[in-house]
């Protein structure tokens, strides 16, 4: 075979007839096929609801011992907000399987890298690529969205494998599934307050990054989305306000926090802004973060949960999961942190 090693990068949530397509592909061309499964370690959401132990029942169940022993799957970090630490980690994982030869890999996948949302592969250009046409295919957001929708899977049957289905109506049938779906119906409903905008909104958020003596501030969300999640002091801005003073507003109402405004505004030290175009199910949402310092203290702040949140903690950093966090505030963190 003229390859080692045929590499794709996908989520497949869920994994469909054109990955299968794409995989089947790489086998002729390559004595290996590694995928590697993006959205990893995060909580279940409308856009990733299947977790990589799930996804990697799916994507074996498709194909033969023999094939399956050619076949290699590896969890991939989604690291937002820095493409340099991401694209490191597809490196190590084709280096550590002894591939260090250019000239042996070849990424394998759909042929529109920009519209499937396969951008990788401008990141490599010393590996081949191969195109694979997933026509007649649907979209995997299509697909979850008929699936989320309580809409029959048997009219998936041309996209998605038999196997595949049996372990997505086994979860759409759990409780984790049914939960998922009653976040579907509240954002569907959501959406619906914006359906006669002249165009698709972007909404403006702020959130507050508050951190002393090796804690930072949390909020456990009590309502949808994210519902139980830990999240960010954060939320709307209002038409009449800065962002500083959204800011300030949003942190006091979530967290009641004992600490003076001046004394809060006096400890930012830094202000970035977040735009991942997927950062959020409800819609396309830019958020401006403060990096809030405070000075160190005998004891942290006395907080107490507020608005839209159950509780509020100081978490040590050293106990950030990103399993744990809604949206992408686990990355925002870090990025501030300077640790991305």
């Amino acid at each position: 075979m003229k390859y080692r090693l045929a590499l794709n990068i996908g989520r497949y949530q869920p994994f469909h007839k054109g990955h299968e397509k794409i995989v089947r592909e790489g086998l002729k061309i390559a004595q290996q096929v590694m995928l590697l499964i993006g959205s990893c370690f995060e909580p279940r959401s409308l856009r990733n609801p299947w977790t990589i132990d799930e996804r990697i029942k799916m994507i074996r169940s498709c194909f033969t011992p023999e094939e399956n022993s050619r076949l290699i799957l590896e969890p991939l970090l989604d690291i937002r907000y820095s493409d340099t630490l991401w694209l490191t980690q597809v490196q190590k994982a084709v280096f550590d399987h002894g591939v260090l030869n250019a000239e042996e890999t070849v990424l394998i996948g759909a042929p529109h890298p920009v519209k499937s949302g396969a951008y990788y592969t401008s990141f490599f250009p010393q590996w081949d690529s191969v195109a694979v046409n997933l026509l007649p295919i649907r979209p995997g957001t299509q697909l979850r969205e008929h699936l989320l929708d309580n809409q029959a899977l048997a009219h998936l049957q041309s996209d998605i494998a038999e196997g595949v289905l049996s372990q997505i109506a086994a979860f759409l049938a759990s409780s984790e599934g049914q939960d998922l779906m009653d976040e579907f119906t509240f954002i569907k409903n959501y959406k619906k307050g914006w359906e006669s905008a002249p165009f698709p909104p972007t909404h403006v958020t702020v959130d507050a990054v508050v951190v002393q003596s090796g804690h930072i501030l949390l909020v456990k969300r009590g309502a949808r989305p994210g519902k139980g999640l830990l999240a960010l002091p954060g939320g709307f801005i209002k038409q009449e306000e800065t962002l500083l003073n959204a800011m300030v507003r949003e942190l006091k109402e979530e967290t009641q926090i004992k600490v003076p405004i001046p004394a809060l505004i006096g400890s930012i030290k830094q202000q970035m802004v977040f735009d991942d175009p997927y950062r959020s199910d409800r819609g396309r949402t830019i958020t401006h973060a403060f990096y809030l310092e405070l000075r160190g203290e005998e004891s942290l702040p006395k907080i107490k949960g507020g608005k839209e949140a159950s509780q509020c903690l100081w978490l040590p950093l050293g106990q950030l999961d990103s399993i744990n966090m809604f949206e992408d505030h686990y990355f925002i963190i870090q990025k501030m942190l300077g640790t991305l």
